[in-house]
């Protein structure tokens, strides 16, 4: 099936749908909670009613976090049919709530900003309009303060970034992540961005077609020649993949060639490796939110290896590990953000973005390693709470943080 419904799309109803929303079955599932009791009374308001869009578009929920990418990209495209509109509702006085319309791209998790896990159990009253490129948007949108673009940077949304660019080039409410610029977050092109900042470190990128990745591993081509003079070891991996898929420490061309062996993409973006080991020689990475221009700590992870994941950096099972993360949490403000504010700040300016999670390291000489940034990136409050008592408190303060923003740029409207 296609990305994109290509069927006429109905006249979307007079209101919003309210689904259980991605939060709570997000949650469910996290916690190992069986759903298949939600799934099966899904199915049946669908039976009953084929054009309940806030079961459809909950179905495609559970379809993502049980690993069914096709079931839910399917479903997703059915709830768009019925209704491209979906709502939050508040915490609240809802006379009192901030209201706030999300644009997003159909398609897979990492599409989107993960908006509703920011703004649950707030007193914002979100509605999220899905963007189908080629179709207008549904009329009327509902009543807001501010836009806010929730589509993030991939191959796929380009071409939904540049509609979106257009259409709220003139919009008459405020627009936070202006799409133009959340477009140019492409892994090269957040090398072009930061690579002249003194405080930073981060290697080139660059984007290869398999071809001619094949001619490095064959030698016909040097990896120097590629990467600007730096030679192996590099790092690999597919155009837009995330959390690790497919991205592989590469030392030689003979392990050039047992990679592309075992991946079928046409593209890749390769880099030279950094060691960033600590002195203890252990590998630590740290998720940071600006928000506003101000950092934020969302999570620090750390491991013996260097491809560093929060859930395979064995967080749950380490005592000490967690201890460290919420000292690093503890002391942000004061330590992490006061000894590379000039990098902060830089990657606040000059990305332009009002909110913006990058995934970054230090080198041993004190400098900040950026891996990758990106609007899409998770930022959630679900770990429990007997292992991570420190986090709610910081989740808070993210959350708290992200809601004031929008205010603050939303100058408190009174709508449309």
């Amino acid at each position: 099936m296609s990305r994109y419904a290509t069927d006429t799309v109905r006249k979307d109803n007079d209101q919003p749908a309210m689904p259980i929303g991605m939060p709570a079955l997000v949650k469910m599932a996290f916690d190992g909670i069986d759903l298949a009791p939600v799934w099966n009374g899904l199915v049946a308001r669908v039976n009953e009613n084929p054009d309940d869009a806030g079961a459809l578009i909950d179905l495609s929920t559970i379809a993502l976090v049980q690993g069914r990418p096709h079931d839910r990209v399917s479903l997703q495209e059915m709830a768009l049919k019925v209704q491209r509109i979906y709502r939050q509702q508040p915490v609240g006085d809802a006379s009192k709530s901030l209201r706030v319309l999300a644009f997003l791209s159909p398609g897979v998790l990492m599409d989107n900003m993960p908006v509703e896990f920011l703004l649950e159990q707030s007193n914002v009253s979100l509605d999220m309009v899905y963007v189908v490129p080629g179709l207008p948007l549904p009329d009327p949108l509902p009543s807001h303060d501010v836009a806010l673009v929730c589509a993030s940077e991939s191959r796929e949304n380009q071409a939904l970034l540049r509609e979106l660019s257009a259409l709220l080039a003139s919009w008459p409410r405020p627009v936070v992540n202006r799409p133009d610029r959340i477009a140019r977050l492409t892994r090269v092109g957040t090398w072009e961005l930061l690579k002249s900042v003194p405080e930073i470190i981060i290697p080139v990128q660059v984007q290869v077609e398999a071809s001619r990745l094949k001619q490095i591993a064959e030698g016909e081509v040097a990896i120097e020649a590629v990467l600007a003079g730096r030679g192996f070891p590099i790092i690999a991996r597919p155009v837009d993949s995330h959390a690790g898929e497919g991205l592989a420490k590469l030392s030689s061309r003979a392990e050039v060639v047992d990679y592309l062996g075992d991946r079928r993409e046409d593209e890749f973006c390769i880099a030279p490796f950094i060691d960033y080991r600590s002195a203890d020689g252990l590998f630590r990475k740290y998720r940071i939110a600006l928000i506003d221009g101000h950092p934020y700590a969302v999570h620090m992870a750390v491991s013996q290896h260097w491809m560093v994941h929060y859930l395979n950096a064995d967080m749950k099972d380490s005592a000490a590990k967690r201890a460290e993360e919420a000292r690093f949490m503890a002391d942000f403000d004061n330590d992490f953000a006061v000894r590379h504010k000039s990098a902060l700040d830089a990657i606040g300016t000059l990305t332009g973005l009002e909110y913006l999670p990058f995934d970054c390291g230090e080198t041993s000489d004190g400098k900040l390693l950026v891996f990758e940034t990106g609007t899409n990136m998770i930022v959630h409050s679900m770990d429990p709470v007997d292992l991570f008592p420190y986090k709610p408190p910081q989740m808070a303060k993210v959350f708290g943080a992200f809601q004031a923003m929008l205010r603050k740029c939303s100058g408190q409207g009174s709508g449309q």
